[in-house]
């Protein structure tokens, strides 16, 4: 019950954690002193007391769009196991329900950004839509992979790897976590495939598509783009903390992989800047080659390659 009730508080308070990290590591690579790690959580507070500001050449859908997102995350959340212990909703088809459910919330974010009437937005709207159609096969490739050499098609499974895959599990966890990786950076928008700071009309992919919201609309946004960010971390944490070790060192160590993550995410947007438009399509790219490589090491590990 206690593990239980640390779940929620994770999944509730670590995406601030998470931001906050990163925010953290990016002002120590520039020699700053930097904003405080709970930073993202005043800032949350903050825009829950500020008012709404709508235009009015929206509709209904830039109303409910907010929320429905931030539902189907938290919905799609209950499929996935975090520190310790099965996802809240352990059912076989528990992958596709958390692919589909993302979707849901990232097609009412689209939606949203449309709703407005700004070509602006639809700029931005176009952009995120297209990398979500390359980032969905690779993804589906990888997790149903490793879910077919348990034989168990749940979430589970991901913590069952190393011992299922005999030699090849150090190589398939290593390029199934590089996938998931590139996913968190596409999908919360972060550099090189955007830039959460930048200001540049040509270059905003996320940023521009909630320009129009404000107060708890645009708080909903930015939680649930954090949460995503977690949720996606946590399955790298499946994959790498073995099931053999007590609760509570399995906690620390998931807590400990998410601190990494956010970790290297800052260093990321330290050292580098956001790749060119047109060479994007090409880094999200890099997973689908390797989810084919994943592919193919667990038909080699299935059928004794």
């Amino acid at each position: 019950m206690i593990v239980k009730f640390l779940n929620i508080i994770i999944l509730l308070f670590m995406p601030f954690i998470m931001m906050g990290l990163i925010k953290k590591t990016k002002t120590f690579w520039a020699g700053k002193k930097g904003p405080s790690v709970f930073q993202p959580l005043y800032d949350f507070i903050r825009l829950l007391k500020k008012e709404f500001v709508i235009s009015k050449t929206t509709s209904v859908v830039f109303r409910i769009a907010p929320v429905i997102n931030f539902s189907a995350i938290l919905f799609a959340a209950m499929f996935v196991p975090l520190a310790y212990g099965s996802a809240l909703i352990n059912v076989s088809a528990g992958l596709i329900i958390f692919a589909y459910t993302l979707s849901l919330g990232k097609f009412m974010s689209l939606l949203s950004a449309m709703d407005t009437g700004s070509s602006f937005e639809g700029m931005g709207t176009s952009r995120e839509a297209c990398f979500t159609t390359i980032v969905e096969p690779a993804f589906f490739i990888t997790i149903a992979s490793i879910m077919a050499l348990s034989g168990n098609y749940t979430f589970d499974s991901l913590s069952m790897l190393l011992s299922n895959a005999g030699t090849y599990g150090v190589l398939i966890t290593l390029f199934a976590s590089v996938i998931l990786f590139i996913m968190i950076l596409v999908e919360a928008s972060r550099v090189p495939v955007d830039d959460p700071a930048t200001h540049l009309e040509l270059t905003m992919i996320h940023e521009v598509m909630i320009l129009d919201n404000s107060g708890l609309d645009l708080a909903l946004f930015s939680w649930a783009n954090s949460i995503k960010m977690l949720l996606i971390s946590s399955l790298i944490a499946n994959m790498l903390i073995p099931t053999s070790l007590s609760e509570w060192v399995s906690i620390l160590l998931y807590l400990l992989v998410m601190v990494l993550v956010s970790l290297l995410i800052g260093t990321i947007e330290s050292g580098m800047a956001r790749i060119r438009m047109s060479h994007v399509f090409e880094f999200i790219f890099i997973m689908s080659s390797l989810a084919l490589v994943v592919l193919s090491l667990i038909v080699a590990r299935m059928f004794g390659g």
